[in-house]
């Protein structure tokens, strides 16, 4: 039994060690994703014409922000599983949800064949309608859990 403790409480230990790694280097990959981002913005802007953009700059840059912030949504994910021991289903939903979207935002439609856009359609909608359901059962839940707590006041 005390051989069973200290299995569990090793791997506890090693879970926590990879987690902590894993938040280390995402916070790393953020930092310099978001160094890179201002390094092109600046490049962009200074670049004749000044503070002018085309459309191809600006999908790059849209891009460079979304990915950004896919990363902090990854490192969220990393600390409330190391906080909390749980998954955070709806932070994984932003996360894919962030994530298709930065893809069609850089798509260049014209060079992508028509299947690739159904797949990448079919992508939105199971993720939209996922994450509703995943809203809805929690409202239900809510909702459930207000009308407990009213029933037995009187």
């Amino acid at each position: 039994m005390q051989k069973e403790s200290r299995a569990h409480e090793f791997l506890t230990w090693f879970e926590r060690a990879i987690i902590a790694g894993l938040i280390l280097l995402m916070a790393i990959t953020v930092l310099f994703s978001a160094l890179d981002l201002v390094v092109l913005l600046v490049q962009e802007l200074l670049a004749p014409p000044c503070f002018l953009m085309d459309v191809n700059e600006l999908l790059d840059t849209f891009g460079l922000f979304l990915l950004v912030l896919i990363g902090l949504e990854l490192l969220e994910t990393f600390k409330a599983y190391l906080a909390e021991h749980v998954i955070h289903v709806e932070v994984v939903f932003m996360v894919a949800m962030i994530a298709i979207a930065r893809k069609v935002i850089i798509l260049d439609v014209k060079d992508v064949p028509s299947a690739t856009l159904l797949g990448i359609a079919s992508i939105i909608i199971t993720l939209s309608g996922g994450y509703y359901l995943f809203r809805r059962a929690f409202w239900e839940e809510c909702r459930l859990k207000e009308e407990g707590g009213r029933g037995t006041g009187g």
